[in-house]
C-alpha cells in the first residue's frame, strides 16, 4: 500500500487515542485523525477514507473535510492572507494552501479569488499552489467527440471570450458571441465539446451542437432574462442573425421557446423586448 499526500486515501484505524485516531500509513507510519474529525462509533480495524496533507510542523495528519482542490486538481481560490514569502488561500482545511512569490502571475491580494493548480512541490514536498495554470494543462491530443459533455471552470476573460480549464486537464475557449449568460471567473459548470482543431485547441459552447430542444431552451431563455435583470430587448421580432450570435439557436426555437413561457406565465410579450412575470 502506498499514500497519496494531497488526495484521499482508504486507511485502517489501528489505535485510539484521548485526541484521535491512529491510521496505518504503512512506511510512512501511524497517521493521526484529529478528534474533532472522528466519525462518531469508529472502531480500531475499521476502515477510513481520508485527505492526507501536511500540518503545521510538516506532519502527516489524516481529515475527513473535503478540501476545495485536491493535488493534480484546479480550482478558484480565495487569499486569506500574505507574508514576505507568498500568498495563503483557504482550501477548506485548517492550515492554508500556499502559494510562493515565484508560482504567481501577479501579486496576490488578501480578498480576491484566483485560480490555480495544486501540486506538489518536488524540493519541500509540501503541497503548493500556482497561478501559472498554463504549466500545468495537458499537451496530450484531446480525444473529444463534438457534443460531448465536459465539466468546466471558467478561468479568465479574454478578448475573444471566456479561456476555460477542461475536466480538471485541458484548456478550452468559450466565444462571447456564443455566450448567453453572464460568466465570472471560477464558475464550474457543464459545457459541450463545439469542436477540436487539427492544432489540438477545443472550442466550447454551452449549449449542445446541433441539439435546439425548446424545453431545454426555454430555461436558458428564462436564466438569461433573469441575469439580463427581469427584461430583455429580444422578442419575436428580433433579427435571426442576432438570436443566433446570442443564444446559438434558431429563430424558430426561440419563438416556440419564448411561446412555451408565455403561455406558463413566466413572461410577458411588449414591442420593446421579453419581461418577466
Amino acid at each position: 500500500m502506498s499514500i497519496e499526500l494531497g488526495k484521499f486515501n482508504t486507511l485502517q484505524v489501528v489505535k485510539t487515542v484521548d485526541f484521535g485516531l491512529y491510521l496505518d500509513g504503512d512506511d510512512q507510519g501511524e497517521i493521526l485523525l484529529p478528534s474533532r474529525y472522528v466519525p462518531e462509533g469508529v472502531e480500531v480495524g475499521e476502515w477510513l477514507e481520508v485527505f492526507l496533507y501536511l500540518d503545521s510542523e510538516e506532519r502527516l495528519i489524516a481529515t475527513t473535510l473535503t478540501p476545495f482542490v485536491q493535488v493534480g486538481e484546479f480550482a478558484c481560490l480565495e487569499v486569506s492572507w500574505v507574508n514576505e514569502f507568498g500568498a495563503f488561500l483557504n482550501w477548506g482545511l485548517m492550515k492554508d494552501l500556499f502559494v510562493p512569490f515565484r508560482e504567481q502571475k501577479m501579486k496576490m491580494q488578501v480578498g480576491k479569488k484566483y485560480v490555480i493548480h495544486a501540486h506538489l512541490d518536488e524540493e519541500s514536498y509540501r503541497i503548493v499552489g500556482s497561478a501559472k495554470v498554463e504549466r500545468y494543462l495537458s499537451t496530450e491530443e484531446p480525444t473529444y467527440q463534438s457534443g460531448d459533455e465536459v465539466d468546466i471552470l471558467i478561468w479568465q476573460k479574454t478578448d475573444l471570450g471566456f479561456k476555460a480549464i477542461i475536466d480538471n486537464q485541458f484548456g478550452g475557449l468559450l466565444y462571447d458571441s456564443e455566450i448567453f449568460q453572464t460568466l465570472y471567473t471560477g464558475d464550474k459548470l457543464k459545457a459541450y465539446i463545439k469542436q477540436v482543431r487539427p492544432d489540438g485547441k477545443i472550442d466550447l459552447i454551452l449549449q449542445k451542437p446541433g441539439l435546439e430542444k425548446v424545453g431545454d431552451f426555454s430555461q436558458t431563455l428564462l436564466q438569461y432574462i433573469k441575469d439580463q435583470g427581469g427584461s430583455t430587448p429580444f422578442n419575436d421580432k428580433s433579427d435571426a442573425d442576432d438570436i443566433y450570435a446570442t443564444f446559438g439557436v434558431s429563430k424558430k426555437t426561440f419563438k416556440k421557446a419564448v411561446g412555451d413561457l408565455y403561455k406558463k406565465r413566466l413572461i410577458v410579450i411588449n414591442p420593446g423586448g421579453l419581461k418577466l412575470v
